[in-house]
């Protein structure tokens, strides 16, 4: 009997205005992420990741992608990464770190060109 399919880590692709240059500062200088790999001259894509998660950062026109962008991304000690990010900036920090009533404990971060990312933890985590 095989077993059953996996999902793994999604990779979104995050349309980041029309200068990739703003978007790639605010992910490594305020949120912590790495560039992996740039492409395109003019600079049209741009993949940054941060141990698990990997975000596909597009220049506008590369994509008819849908915008504003909204991401949830699982933490294992939000705590920890709520100070982190309140340490380099606290303006970037649209939503303070708190419970939900569904659950979770999160916090909310806006990138340069709007897009909204949650950062969360599962209760007990």
């Amino acid at each position: 009997m095989s077993s059953s399919p996996t999902l793994g880590p999604i990779h979104p692709l995050v349309p980041a205005g029309e200068d990739l240059e703003p978007a790639i500062a605010f992910y490594e200088q305020k949120l912590g992420f790495k560039v992996i790999h740039r492409e395109g001259d003019p600079l049209r894509l741009a993949v940054v990741q941060r141990d698990m998660s990997v975000i596909y950062l597009c220049k506008n026109s590369y994509q008819n992608l849908g915008s504003p962008t909204s991401l949830r991304i699982q933490v294992n000690d939000i705590d920890q990464l709520f100070a982190e990010y309140e340490a380099k900036d606290e303006s970037i920090v649209r939503e303070k770190l708190a419970v939900k009533p569904w659950g979770p404990k999160e916090f909310v971060v806006y990138d340069p060109v709007g897009g909204c990312l949650t950062f969360f933890a599962m209760p007990g985590n």
